[in-house]
C-alpha cells in the first residue's frame, strides 16, 4: 500500500463515527445570534439582520475561533464548503476560490471587510488577528452591496467591543518547527459611555521546507502587528474607530522541482510588507431611519526578491518594491416602513494608487540560454556574445484607480400568517471604475558580434542596446448589477426556502508580470529576431462578468440544523492566471471565453445532547470551459484549473463536566477535511487526486483560561497546494506535514 493510499485510509477510518455531520455553525457550542451589538457598531449593509437570511454564509462564532485556533481567513475556509485559499508561496499570493471560480493575481473574486472597513488589496489579505469575536463567509456574488471583486463572495470579520468591562485577554501557541504566537489585549472604558482596546501580537516559525542549496528553511517568517480601537455608544449615536497595523519579514516560496522533488534555488527568496490601515464608522439612528458613515484609509509598503527559475543556476532574479494607499467612503442609510417593508441605500467611493518598481536581473546563465542561444544556433556564422554578464529589465509603474458606486436594496415581506411568510427582495447597483498604468520600461546595454568563419575569432561589431519607453494607458467600466431574491420562512422554528438570480462582476486591468519578456523580445529584435508581444494587448485584460443561480433551504430543529444549496453560474469573459509557452519568465491575467459552474452544498448539525454534537461540511462544484481558445489548443470541455472539485469538513466534539472547581470541562474534538480533484492547467495534464488530513484535540478548560492541546494532518498525507511553470520547468508546493502543539488562553 502506497503513503498515499495509507494515510488516505487512516484519516476515513478516524473519521468514520462523525461523517456526514455538519453545520453552518461549525461549534458545539457556536453563536447562532445575528445581533452584533456585543461585537461592534452593527452590522450596517443588511437589510434584514438575520440569521436565516436567504443566502449561503458559514458564520463562526467566538467559540468557534476559539476551539479550531482560528487566527486567519484561510483557517476559517476550512470549516466553509467550496471556499477554498490554497496556503502557499507568500502571505502575498492570497488566492481564493469558491464555487469554481478564483484568480492568483492581481484582485480577488472574494471581498474582506474587518469591522465594517473594506480591504481593498488582496495582497493584505493574509494577516493574523489574535480577537477575532466572529466571522462571516458568504458564498456567491455579494456586487451589488459591496460593488467589485465580491462576485464569488465576501467575508466578514468582526473583533469584540471596546465597550464594557475592564479585561485582560492573552495567549501563547506553540507548535512544530518552533512555530510560536503570543498575543495579549487589553479592554478598558473611558468613561460611562466610551470604551478602547489595544491588541498585541507576535508570531514565528522556523518553516517546514528546507532549501538543498544553503540547506536553511525556505519558509522562516517574523510578523508583529496592533490593533487599537476606540468606541463611543450614547443614545441613538454610535462611533468606532480601529487603527491597525502589520509587520511581515517572511522567507517564502518553498517551490520543489516536479522533475527532481527537491527545493534547490541559488538565491535569496523573501516577501517583506508593513501595512497600515484605520477605520472610522459612524451610526445615528433618526428613529425609522438610519445614517452611517465608513471611512478608510489604507497603505501597504512591500518588497519581494524571487530567485524566478527556482534552480541552483543563475539565471533571473526578480525584486519588486511597492508601495500604495487607498481612501475609501461609504454612506449608507436604512430605514423600515411599517413591519412590511425594509430599504437599505448608499453610495460608495474609493481612490486607490500603487507605485512598484519590478527590475529583473538577468545573470551569467540566463543572458547565455535565454538570449545568446537563441541566437547563436549551429550554422550561424555570426555569434553573439553579451559584453557584461549581469543585464538589467527595469520596469516601473504607476497604478491609479478609481470608482464610486449608488446602490439600493428593497425587502417586502407577505405575510401569510404568524408562521408563513414571503419575502421578495430586489438590489440594484450602478457602478463606476476607472483603472490606469503609466509605465517606463528600460534597460541600458550592449553585445558584441563575432565573426567565427577565422580562427581565432574576431569582432565583427559591437552593437549597443538602449531601451526606454514611456506609456500611460487607462479602461473605464460602467455596470449595472442586478439582484432578485424571493424566500419562505415556514414553521415555529422559521426554516427558510429561497431562491436567487444575480449578477457579479470584477473589473478588468493591466499586467505587470510580463514586462520582463517584453523588454527580452525587444532584445531579440535588436538582434534580428521577430518580436513576439504587442505590449498594449497583452497587458490588458477584460472584466469579468457572472449570471448567479442559486437555491436553497435551511432548516433549523431543536437538536439538527442543516442547510442545502445548489447554483449554477455562467461566468464570460472569467479571468485566468496563465503561465505564457516556452522560456517565458512571467504569468499573465487573460480571459477565457465563455465557462459555466454548477454544484451543491451540504451542512448539516446534530446535537443529540448538550455535551455531544457532530459537525461539517461537504461542497462540490462542476467548473469547465464552454469557450476558450487560445490560438494553440482548444480547452472546450475541461476543467477550469486551480478550483477544486469538492471540499470536505467533518468532526466530533465531545464536553465532559469536571467539577466546580479550577477545571471545569473537558473537550476532545476529532476532525478532518478534504479537498480535491484540482487541475492544476488548462489542460487538465497534471493534477492533485483527492486528499484528506485530520486533526484532533484535548481542550481543558476552566473560568478563566483553556489548554488545548492539538495535532493538525495526524497521517501527514502527502498534497500539493500549488503547481506552476518557469522557463519550461514544472514547480509544485506541498502542503504542510504533520504539527503538533498546545495553545493556552487566558480571559480575565
Amino acid at each position: 500500500m502506497t503513503k498515499y493510499s495509507h494515510n488516505y485510509l487512516c484519516s476515513l477510518l478516524l473519521i468514520v463515527p462523525s461523517f456526514c455531520f455538519a453545520g453552518e455553525n461549525i461549534s458545539q457550542w457556536s453563536d447562532s445570534v445575528v445581533t452584533l451589538s456585543d461585537v461592534t457598531v452593527t452590522t450596517i449593509k443588511n437589510v434584514n439582520m438575520r440569521n436565516d437570511d436567504p443566502v449561503s454564509v458559514t458564520m463562526l462564532g467566538d467559540k468557534d475561533v476559539k476551539s479550531h485556533d482560528i487566527q486567519a481567513i484561510k483557517e476559517a475556509a476550512v470549516l466553509t464548503p467550496n471556499f477554498y485559499i490554497p496556503d502557499y508561496g507568500s502571505r502575498m499570493t492570497s488566492s481564493i476560490y469558491v464555487r469554481g471560480m478564483g484568480a492568483r493575481i492581481d484582485q480577488p473574486i472574494v471581498g474582506l471587510n474587518v469591522d465594517n472597513v473594506p480591504t481593498l488589496n488582496k495582497d493584505s489579505y493574509d494577516f493574523d488577528i489574535f480577537d477575532i469575536q466572529r466571522i462571516d463567509l458568504y458564498r456567491g456574488p455579494q456586487s451589488t452591496m459591496y460593488g467589485r471583486n465580491t462576485m464569488g463572495g465576501l467575508i466578514n470579520i468582526y473583533t469584540p467591543s471596546a465597550l464594557g468591562q475592564k479585561r485582560v485577554k492573552a495567549m501563547v501557541k506553540y507548535g512544530s518547527r518552533n512555530t510560536t504566537t503570543a498575543a495579549a489585549a487589553l479592554y478598558h472604558p473611558l468613561g460611562e459611555y466610551a470604551g478602547t482596546s489595544l491588541t498585541l501580537s507576535y508570531n514565528h516559525t522556523d518553516g517546514f521546507f528546507t532549501n538543498l542549496y544553503n540547506g536553511k528553511k525556505a519558509d522562516k517568517e517574523d510578523a508583529i502587528s496592533a490593533r487599537w480601537k476606540v468606541q463611543y455608544e450614547k443614545g441613538d449615536f454610535k462611533a468606532m474607530n480601529v487603527a491597525a497595523f502589520g509587520k511581515t519579514w517572511q522567507g517564502g516560496y518553498p517551490y520543489q522541482s516536479l522533475k527532481t522533488g527537491e527545493i534547490n534555488h541559488n538565491d535569496t527568496c523573501y516577501y517583506n510588507r508593513l501595512t497600515f490601515s484605520d477605520g472610522l464608522t459612524l451610526r445615528k439612528d433618526f428613529g425609522n431611519i438610519k445614517l452611517s458613515s465608513i471611512s478608510s484609509f489604507q497603505y501597504i509598503n512591500d518588497d519581494m526578491t524571487l530567485d524566478q527559475d527556482f534552480s541552483p543556476l543563475k539565471y533571473f532574479t526578480l525584486s519588486q518594491l511597492r508601495h500604495e494607499w487607498a481612501v475609501t467612503q461609504d454612506i449608507v442609510a436604512s430605514g423600515k416602513v411599517k413591519t412590511d417593508y425594509s430599504w437599505l441605500g448608499g453610495a460608495y467611493a474609493f481612490y486607490k494608487r500603487s507605485n512598484m518598481s519590478a527590475p529583473v536581473n538577468f545573470w551569467d546563465d540566463g543572458i547565455k540560454n535565454l538570449i545568446e542561444n537563441n541566437y547563436n544556433r549551429p550554422g550561424i556564422m555570426y555569434q553573439v556574445k553579451w559584453d557584461e554578464r549581469n543585464l538589467l529589465l527595469g520596469s516601473d509603474f504607476t497604478l491609479p484607480d478609481y470608482g464610486f458606486a449608488l446602490y439600493h436594496s428593497s425587502a417586502y415581506d407577505l405575510r401569510l400568517n404568524s408562521r408563513h411568510k414571503i419575502t421578495f427582495t430586489a438590489d440594484i447597483r450602478l457602478d463606476y471604475e476607472k483603472v490606469g498604468i503609466d509605465y517606463h520600461n528600460f534597460t541600458n546595454t550592449s553585445y558584441t558580434i563575432w565573426n567565427t568563419t577565422v580562427s581565432p575569432a574576431t569582432i565583427h561589431a559591437q552593437v549597443p542596446v538602449v531601451i526606454d519607453e514611456k506609456k500611460s494607458l487607462s479602461q473605464d467600466f460602467v455596470e449595472l448589477l442586478p439582484k432578485f431574491t424571493v424566500s419562505y420562512e415556514f414553521g415555529k422554528h422559521r426554516h427558510v426556502a429561497y431562491a436567487t438570480v444575480s449578477k457579479g462582476y470584477k473589473a478588468g486591468g493591466y499586467n505587470t508580470q510580463m514586462f520582463s519578456d517584453v523588454l527580452q523580445q525587444k532584445l531579440m529584435s535588436y538582434m534580428g529576431l521577430t518580436e513576439k508581444y504587442n505590449v498594449e494587448k497583452i497587458i490588458k485584460y477584460r472584466p469579468e462578468y457572472s449570471w448567479n443561480y442559486e437555491a436553497g433551504i435551511k432548516y433549523f430543529g431543536s437538536h439538527v440544523t442543516a442547510a442545502v444549496s445548489v447554483f449554477y453560474i455562467d461566468c464570460q469573459d472569467q479571468q485566468l492566471t496563465m503561465f505564457p509557452d516556452g522560456n517565458t519568465t512571467g504569468r499573465i491575467m487573460t480571459n477565457a471565453g465563455k465557462t459555466r459552474s454548477c454544484g451543491t452544498e451540504i451542512s448539516i448539525t446534530w446535537r443529540p445532547s448538550d455535551n455531544l454534537n457532530f459537525d461539517g461540511s461537504y461542497g462540490y462544484t462542476n467548473a469547465k470551459f464552454v469557450e476558450f481558445n487560445n490560438g494553440k489548443a482548444d480547452y472546450k470541455d475541461k476543467f477550469v484549473p486551480y478550483a477544486p472539485q469538492n471540499t470536505f469538513y467533518t468532526g466530533a466534539n465531545y464536553r465532559l463536566r469536571l467539577g466546580d472547581g479550577i477545571l471545569r470541562y473537558l473537550i476532545l474534538h476529532a476532525g478532518a477535511r478534504g479537498v480535491g480533484k484540482i487541475y492544476w492547467d488548462e489542460a487538465n495534464s497534471v493534477e492533485q487526486p483527492f486528499y484528506v488530513t485530520a486533526d484532533a484535540s484535548i481542550t481543558l478548560r476552566s473560568e478563566d483560561f483553556s489548554l488545548r492541546l492539538w495535532a493538525e494532518n495526524i497521517t501527514d498525507t502527502d498534497y500539493n497546494v500549488f503547481y506552476f511553470k518557469s522557463i519550461g520547468n514544472e514547480f509544485l508546493q506541498q502542503g504542510k506535514p504533520a504539527s503538533f502543539g498546545a495553545t493556552l488562553r487566558i480571559d480575565i
